[in-house]
């Protein structure tokens, strides 16, 4: 088997798996994708697409936990996914490859310190939610839910451009809105991911910036991993596996800021 298929199919496996979770299956198949010699833009188009399979598995896994943000119904969801990874979408196809690989160490810091800091972001948007109840929570001010709306759309577009860290921002982001069952938010969290990604993978070939002949292994062995990760997220150390998570990227943004 080649060297860089073996890559490639364990990068879309783990990825996956982490996505299934808690996000970050980019942190591995962006940097395999540039390992086997894709171009940074088209790597982060491929990872995107490779990885939407899993989105749709770990949906599908958690289809019975899945719970929505006060104030957004489900056509909500789907338009604020459609608009944010089309937004973000069409930003990355008019980037250069140059200014993208100039720009990825940012992107991968800012998305290890999402992860770093995503325990810290949800408790403080928790407590509040705690003490009002969801009684109260389901009548909210036309103002909040424009604030939910926005919240929601940027989430996305950061996710039809990057994609990595996509999972912890949505997760915080979800809490803010007034959430607090992990299981309902991390099924949300994939239908989300799939939504975006769906629109912003069309468009990302619409701009020839997927890597066609890479997808496959790779989107096969996502499709994999994030049915794994779904079931492992009912039993895996959260922490000991956001820990390493975090680990992976300070080593990718180290990586990367030194090949500058």
């Amino acid at each position: 088997m080649e060297p860089d298929l073996i890559i490639l199919l364990v990068a879309g496996f783990f990825g996956g798996v982490l996505n299934a979770i808690a996000g970050g299956g980019s942190f591995l198949t962006l940097p395999a994708l540039l390992l086997v010699g894709v171009s940074p833009v088209a790597a982060n188009a491929t990872g995107t697409a490779a990885l939407l399979p899993g989105y749709i598995a770990s949906a599908w896994r958690f289809r019975r936990d899945i719970g929505y943000p006060s104030g957004l119904g489900w056509g909500d969801i789907v338009v604020l996914s459609a608009l944010g990874g089309s937004v973000g979408a069409i930003l990355l196809v008019i980037t250069s490859d140059r200014l993208f690989s100039a720009i990825i160490p940012w992107l991968i810091l800012f998305a290890t310190v999402l992860f770093a800091l995503g325990p810290r972001l949800m408790a403080v948007s928790l407590p509040a939610l705690e003490q009002k109840g969801t009684a109260q929570i389901s009548h909210i001010p036309t103002r909040r839910r424009w604030l939910h709306a926005l919240l929601l759309f940027l989430a996305c577009a950061y996710g039809g451009y990057f994609n990595g860290g996509l999972g912890i921002l949505l997760l915080a982001a979800f809490s803010y809105m007034g959430q607090s069952n992990l299981h309902a938010m991390n099924g949300l969290k994939n239908v989300v991911s799939a939504l975006l990604s769906c629109i912003a993978v069309f468009l990302y070939a619409w701009g020839g910036a997927i890597a066609f002949e890479y997808l496959l292994p790779l989107a096969l062995t996502a499709i994999l991993g994030g049915y794994a990760g779904a079931t492992l997220a009912y039993r895996i150390p959260q922490q000991a596996l956001r820990a390493c998570i975090v680990a992976i990227g300070i080593l990718l943004t180290l990586t990367f800021f030194l090949q500058k």
